[in-house]
């Protein structure tokens, strides 16, 4: 009885390693990840036939339905039972009709303010507004850290604080951080307001303010916004108002505010009435995924943006081939490989999901709506998120040196994941991981400005994989023909590989590190 029994057990040991994919195993999956194949969906994915995929558009809608037919092809399941997609509840906000006055004297709209969030209809009358100098919370300074703001109407002003030598105190150089650079300041100033408890935010950028009025003017004349948000998420927390003011508005509000920072309470007198107008513009996130075969309920998530930016005034189709079909088509070429693996045997240990989320060119509002609102599976289970957004072209910094991808956040969250993907890329792919916008002092702040950020916010390691930006970024030139195919096979290798590791290693990665503020 006993002879039996081990005789079983070795059986049982033999199968099981003979069921354990080799290395050759894995680098014959990832092989299946081809030029030809990607080719062949990009010409119909960024084809004049989508109309550019802008968000809840015709276009959109016949893209979603294209990468359901592909999973369906695949045999992939989808992630909702029955369904492949997840509704997304988008709303165009219309410019709002707004009254302001203080200490009775009214402003008009365009002229003194502009509106930045998408707020619920309300009213708003306060004695007093908190000045918040340069509007920063941040663990090297802080406008915020002896204020109560809590409820109140905050008001703040461009710029961040510099050393004796002109030096960004929170950069350490001349570089601008996220708090004074363009759209990230009027975001990172929003959402230090609102997390310290703010009831509405006033932001005197006389540069931003002219630039970003005279937009909306014209786009108002022209038929009116086209810009999208969510809806309040009904759990008792509101968009804070968000106003992008005037200086001659901000002085009315804070006498001295262009010549202090000092922060303070101020006696002024704000009357504000505000009627939100939006219209309903749904879409949808594409989810599709395999089950894991020893750790059902861990999850790795890969993820791409399927929107573009539709048709311009001219009739122009922005074709969005690199940005972002090159990641889209890309997804679908990792999914294929993973579903040749499971048909063999070798079915990933972890659930690996395939997400295409929407309305990223919006304002990352897909994966927003998937973090924040309704995640398909539980965030805490989700072990890592692989982004993957623009990957076809050269940057042309790198022209003579193609063989390169960026890399942005490994290391942000997890020491760990940042080894993998070091390990990977040099066992199987062998591409320069170029790490030039992985800075947190970049800039351009890409970081921030893709669905993987989304994922990072909520503690979830994360790895961007792009290409950089090129002169056809956002252009109607962005089309099929310029994709470089050797590059993205390689580049979507790198990233089925990883996730490969990552869906298989023993146990899930640690995070060790805290997340981004």
């Amino acid at each position: 009885m006993k002879k039996t029994a081990l005789l079983l057990s070795a059986m049982f040991v033999v199968l099981s390693c003979k069921n354990e994919a080799t290395q050759d195993d894995v680098i014959s999956y990832g092989s299946t990840i081809t030029q030809e194949e990607l080719k062949e969906h990009l010409y119909i994915y960024a084809s004049d036939e989508f109309e550019g995929r802008d968000t809840g558009e015709p276009g959109q809608k016949m893209a979603i339905e294209y990468l359901k037919k592909q999973y369906e092809q695949l045999g992939i399941s989808p992630l909702i039972e029955g369904n492949y997609f997840q509704n997304v509840p988008l709303s165009i906000a219309k410019t709002p009709e707004v009254n302001i006055t203080i200490n009775g004297k009214s402003f008009t709209y365009f002229d003194d303010f502009i509106s930045q969030t998408a707020a619920e209809t309300g009213n708003l009358s306060a004695s007093e507004v908190v000045y918040a100098g340069y509007g920063i919370d941040d663990d090297k300074y802080s406008d915020y850290k002896d204020l109560d703001v809590k409820g109140k109407i905050v008001v703040v002003r461009s710029g961040e604080p510099k050393d004796r030598a002109g030096n960004n105190i929170l950069s350490g150089d001349k570089k601008a951080s996220k708090w004074s650079n363009g759209r990230q300041a009027i975001a990172s100033k929003r959402t230090a307001a609102k997390d310290n408890g703010a009831k509405a935010l006033f932001f005197m950028d006389n540069e931003l303010f002219d630039r970003y009025s005279k937009f909306y003017k014209q786009r108002e004349e022209n038929g009116g916004s086209n810009s999208l948000s969510l809806p309040s998420k009904g759990d008792g927390t509101t968009e804070i108002y968000h106003f992008l003011i005037s200086e001659k508005m901000g002085k009315a509000l804070v006498s001295n505010i262009t010549r202090s920072t000092k922060p303070a309470t101020v006696k002024t007198k704000v009357d504000m009435n505000f009627k939100s107008i939006s219209v309903s513009h749904p879409s949808e996130n594409v989810a599709a995924y395999i089950k894991g075969s020893e750790k059902p309920d861990e999850y790795i998530i890969i993820s791409a943006h399927l929107d573009h930016v539709g048709v311009n005034a001219k009739g122009e189709i922005f074709n969005g081939a690199d940005d972002d079909g090159s990641g889209t088509v890309s997804l679908l070429e990792v999914a294929e490989a993973f579903k040749t693996a499971t048909d063999n045997g070798h079915g990933p240990k972890r659930s690996v999901i395939f997400l295409h989320v929407t309305g990223e060119e919006k304002g990352l509002l897909g994966s927003r709506y998937y973090t924040d609102y309704e995640p398909l599976v539980p965030l805490a289970n989700t072990v890592a998120n692989l982004n993957i957004d623009m990957v076809g072209r050269i940057d042309p910094k790198r022209e003579g040196d193609r063989n390169y991808i960026y890399l942005i956040g490994s290391d942000k969250l997890s020491t760990e994941l940042h080894n993998i993907s070091e390990e990977v890329n040099k066992n199987f792919t062998n591409i320069e991981l170029d790490y030039t916008y992985n800075d947190e002092n970049d800039p351009n702040r890409f970081y921030y400005r893709s669905d993987h950020y989304n994922f990072a916010k909520n503690n979830i390691p994360i790895i961007f994989y792009f290409n950089g930006t090129h002169d056809d970024y956002h252009r109607a030139s962005d089309t099929p023909d310029k994709i470089n195919y050797d590059l993205l096979e390689n580049r979507s290798r790198l990233v089925f590989h990883t996730a490969w590791e990552l869906a298989n290693r023993e146990k899930r990665i640690v995070v060790d590190k805290a997340p981004a503020k």
